[in-house]
């Protein structure tokens, strides 16, 4: 799967290594498993899937924007099955994680307690609101997109730390978009039609 990826235009090392150290089956439903390390995304239950290798890959690449070396502490808005929040410890000092799904934020639980990995912090709450006891980080990753990104989430990030998520166009099809934040404001760039499930507030 790295090698494929690689093929595909990522050129990240740091974000190659990351994903090779990873088992993708692990975090999938036993019976999907031969279907893990294929460039498609795989429903996890509760209305909410895995996202395609190579979407993770790029959106994780634009987050570190050639960064050498690790990152700071970085936010994930959706924590989804664990997979992407298991790929940032090996790129980020911390990784704190936020899931409004009790089910999925329980199911990952269950799949990176095996993996021991100390930095990273799983929150169930309402992702829309960030998470500001960690802030202000180094990068804010989302998985899930809505007509604009939240204030909350713009605060929280430091200065010269970046935000990568799905967000409607006026078109009105989802895009990635890419916000940097300066000491004078944010730098907007809205990149490829990506699909993601819906931004949404509060818990369930």
């Amino acid at each position: 799967m790295v090698s494929k990826l690689a093929q595909q235009g990522v050129q990240d090392p740091w974000v190659l290594q990351s994903i090779g150290r990873v088992d993708r089956h692990l975090f999938v439903a036993s019976a999907l498993a031969n279907q893990a390390y294929e460039n498609t995304s795989l429903p996890i239950g509760f209305g909410q899937t895995i996202s395609k290798p190579n979407v993770v890959a790029r959106m994780i690449e634009l987050l570190r924007h050639g960064a050498n070396g690790r990152l700071g502490r970085v936010l994930e808005i959706g924590t989804g099955c664990g997979y992407q929040a298991a790929v940032l410890s090996h790129m980020a000092s911390e990784v704190y994680s936020i899931e409004r799904v009790r089910g999925l934020h329980e199911q990952a639980k269950e799949h990176l307690r095996p993996f021991r990995l100390p930095n990273v912090h799983l929150i169930f709450g309402d992702g829309m609101k960030g998470y500001p006891k960690g802030a202000p980080y180094a990068g804010i990753i989302s998985a899930a997109g809505g007509d604009q990104v939240p204030s909350t989430w713009l605060d929280q990030l430091a200065v010269g730390a970046r935000l990568v998520a799905p967000t409607m166009t006026p078109a009105g099809h989802q895009a990635l978009l890419v916000v940097e934040k300066t000491a004078s404001g944010y730098e907007r760039q809205v990149l490829e039609a990506v699909h993601f499930v819906p931004l949404k507030s509060g818990v369930e």
